[in-house]
Formats: structure tokens, C-alpha cells, sequence
């Protein structure tokens, strides 16, 4: 149990890195397209280029981060009925949802983007755009990331989930826990 928690801690650890790494594009996007927009309006002049780089980093750092909005459940689940549920409850529903929905997701985006992928490598695919920006390969080998990225958040979802139906989840740290519900906070003695 103790190899598993340190697996669920690793995967957590990796999405957590990634996430706070990429999460920074957002400025990176939020400046460009600021210059863009002065370039434009101020100066009359325009770069195909900037235009594809504020959107180009948009799609890299949504694909990059989504590993780490899964382990901060920061994705989109049906709360109403998820949050007031026991702790065992979100670990039965969590393991069967990466089971059933998350895995195979991430394994068709995976095969089938492999080829895409493979293909604007093997051309050095770069913008449509005339003036666009070169090196679109690069952006696109996101989406095997986001996969990969994906998949490993939902094995360590299934992992936490393991060890709280066990009663193992005190080998986690606090923030990998689940969050307690109101039906389960222990009773304050008055």
C-alpha cells in the first residue's frame, strides 16, 4: 500500500509541476494578444505570426494543465450529488468513472492523435497561414501530452481511490485526500 500511495504522490507531484509551469502561458497569451490588438489599432500593422502564437499557446497550455485540473478537481462532474457523498461513496465513483469513461478516453485520443502527430512531424508541419508561424508539429505533439498527462491523473485517482476503500488514505498527504463531507465531520462535544 505504501508503493501505491508513493505512486499516487509521484503522478500528483508530475501534474502538479507541469500544471504550475504551463499555467504561466496564460500571461504569456494575455501579453501577446495585448500587443496584438495595440499593434493593430495603435500602429495599423499587423504579424500573421503573433496572431497564431497567442492561439498556439492557448492550445498548449489547456492541453498541458488538464492532468492538473483532474487533480485539482477543477474539471466538471455533477456536484449535487457528488459532494455530499461519503468518502467511499467519491472513491467507488471516481475508481469506476476512470475505469469506465477516463481510460478509454485518454487511449482513443492517444491512438488516433498518434498518427496525426506522427504525420506533422515527418512533414514539419507549420502554419496555414502565409507568414504564420513555423513548427505547428510541436504544438500538436500536445495532444499525445495531454493523453499521457490525462491518464496518469486518472491511474492516480484509481490508486487514491484503492487505498480509501482499503482504509489506507492516512498513507496520503493532506491535499490528496478526499474532502470530508458534513455528513461525516465528526460531532464537536459541546
Amino acid at each position: 500500500m505504501r508503493a501505491i500511495a508513493f505512486l499516487v504522490r509521484a503522478i500528483s507531484g508530475l501534474n502538479a509541476l507541469v500544471g504550475n509551469v504551463f499555467s504561466w502561458l496564460s500571461l504569456a497569451i494575455v501579453l501577446v494578444c495585448f500587443t496584438v490588438v495595440v499593434q493593430r489599432y495603435v500602429f495599423s500593422t499587423s504579424f500573421v505570426w503573433m496572431q497564431d502564437l497567442y492561439i498556439w499557446l492557448n492550445g498548449a497550455m489547456f492541453t498541458a494543465v488538464a492532468g492538473f485540473a483532474l487533480l485539482r478537481n477543477d474539471h466538471v462532474r455533477v456536484d449535487i450529488f457528488y459532494r455530499p457523498a461519503s468518502t467511499r461513496r467519491k472513491a467507488i465513483v471516481d475508481l469506476i468513472g476512470v475505469i469506465l469513461f477516463l481510460f478509454p478516453f485518454s487511449w482513443i485520443v492517444f491512438y488516433y492523435g498518434w498518427s496525426f502527430v506522427s504525420r506533422a512531424w515527418r512533414l514539419g508541419e507549420a502554419s496555414a497561414n502565409v507568414g504564420g508561424m513555423p513548427g505547428l508539429f510541436i504544438l500538436k505533439a500536445f495532444i499525445l501530452g495531454f493523453a499521457v498527462l490525462l491518464a496518469l491523473q486518472g491511474l492516480a485517482m484509481a490508486l487514491r481511490s484503492i487505498l480509501v476503500l482499503s482504509d489506507r488514505e492516512d498513507l496520503l498527504p493532506e491535499g490528496l485526500r478526499y474532502e470530508i463531507s458534513d455528513d461525516e465531520q465528526p460531532e464537536a462535544n459541546v
